[in-house]
């Protein structure tokens, strides 16, 4: 394509772009400028390629973010010193408050902004800027298309296809992480390479008088998820997991592989591999005591991967869940860190520009991988910092791109509805640890659950 149609390709984006923002009551204009409608100067205009940007005037996005992860903060401090008329009204909630009230917050108290928990529902009940015009203006739709796939919705609320209502600020993957003295104590010179090799690291791990997991479990939003999930990769196909987490037709999470997923899960509760506390153990416990040196393992996202060169430097290693046969492919838990623009912002333009600097700007790709701890989201060729090839950063980075090669990047099973993690699989699986639930009952219970929500 010539420079010239890519230039009238983005300029008709860009107008398209206009279209959609008056109904979000903003306008675009050249930076600085106004329209005949709104005599204020707005939020936005076109840069020197012909794109959206946030202009010269005083821009405020509001953004409502996770609490606890330093890297959205770090993003928008960089961003501000860059274009010092953008500043950021941040908000910050639990995971599980985001979750029960991300539509509450769309329909009412629209940011800019939003980390979200799942987009299904949010994007059918017309609460998400379709993106698709901004993927035409910056380039994104030149991109691997994997990149954006989890964030597309049809018009059923099935994802995988249909417009793209969300855009992720980096590409985050769940794995299980290790201290490395506590390791040589029993023995454990390699990560396992099989179901097997685990289970008896675990075992050597409790007979030694040393926790063999910390994992949180407590609240509304329960980390047994994560765990449960790698498993589900080593029994199964990853393709099918993302099919019922994605509400494809048929999709069910009740399978004879998933079954034997939860049936080891299960073994591990009874054979005591976790503390005796875990059901009562929030995230924040759960990263004290591993950095205390309180347990061997931990089964949690490389967004931490930045965090634990900081305080444990050279004394954490990073797996991937092990197959069950040795030199079996392995899957993983793999998914953009989500955020959504509001259907109703007010600066729609800046916040997909500053979602396209995140993925682009050098400065901001290195924060991504050094504080986020994970691999920027943006084009195949871009920009990579220098990584410790000691660091569990390195380590992490490496198994994303194991989980690339066998193709077992998995949607968060979480994320299938926007109330199956509050309120089926988190109870269900606190019920499995008090031993109230069987691994049968328990998936028996979420595939019902399922079908409920979303109507099927």
């Amino acid at each position: 394509m010539s420079r010239a149609s890519q230039r009238t390709r983005r300029l008709t984006a860009a107008a398209s772009l206009c279209l959609a923002s008056l109904i979000t009551v903003t306008a675009c204009s050249a930076p600085g400028g106004t329209t005949s409608d709104d005599p204020e100067p707005t939020a936005g205009g076109t840069n020197a390629a012909g794109a959206p940007s946030c202009g010269e005037d005083d821009v405020v996005l509001s953004t409502y973010i996770e609490t606890g992860f330093p890297l959205p903060k770090a993003l928008a401090d960089e961003f501000t010193a860059q274009y010092p008329n953008v500043t950021f009204d941040i908000r910050e909630d639990q995971f599980a408050v985001i979750t029960q009230n991300a539509p509450r917050v769309l329909a009412d108290s629209p940011p800019d902004l939003m980390r979200l928990p799942q987009v299904s529902e949010l994007a059918t009940d017309g609460l998400l800027l379709d993106l698709d015009p901004y993927a035409e203006a910056f380039g994104w739709d030149q991109w691997p298309a994997s990149q954006l796939t989890q964030m597309r919705v049809d018009e059923d609320g099935r994802r995988g296809n249909g417009p793209l209502y969300a855009m992720g600020l980096n590409q985050s993957m769940t794995g299980i992480f290790y201290n490395k003295d506590l390791a040589a104590q029993i023995g454990m010179t390699e990560p396992p390479a099989t179901l097997a090799e685990l289970d008896a690291v675990l075992q050597k791990a409790k007979d030694a008088g040393i926790t063999p997991m910390a994992q949180f479990n407590g609240g509304a939003t329960g980390g047994f998820a994560f765990p449960l999930q790698g498993l589900m990769a080593s029994y199964g196909d990853p393709a099918a997991i993302n099919d019922w987490t994605f509400q494809q037709a048929d999709a069910r999470i009740d399978t004879p592989e998933n079954l034997e997923a939860a049936e080891h899960l299960d073994s591990w509760i009874k054979a005591g591999y976790f503390a005796d506390d875990v059901n009562a153990m929030d995230y924040a416990t759960m990263m004290s005591r591993f950095i205390d040196g309180k347990s061997l393992l931990m089964f949690n996202g490389d967004w931490e991967s930045g965090n634990l060169d900081a305080q444990m430097a050279g004394k954490v290693g990073f797996f991937l869940v092990p197959p069950v046969e040795a030199d079996g492919e392995v899957g993983a838990m793999s998914a953009p860190l989500t955020y959504g623009v509001s259907s109703q912002a007010k600066n729609p333009d800046c916040a997909a520009f500053f979602l396209d600097w995140i993925a682009t700007n050098e400065e901001a790709r290195t924060i991504g991988v050094e504080i986020g701890g994970s691999r920027p989201m943006g084009p195949a060729d871009g920009f990579m910092p220098e990584v410790d090839e000691t660091s569990v950063t390195a380590q992490t980075l490496a198994a994303g791109t194991t989980i690339g090669e066998d193709d077992g990047a998995m949607e968060f099973i979480a994320n299938a509805t926007g109330e199956i993690y509050a309120k089926s699989w988190t109870p269900n699986l606190q019920k499995l640890v008090a031993g109230e639930q069987t691994p049968e009952g328990l998936l028996t219970a979420v595939q019902a659950d399922y079908e409920a929500q979303i109507g099927g």
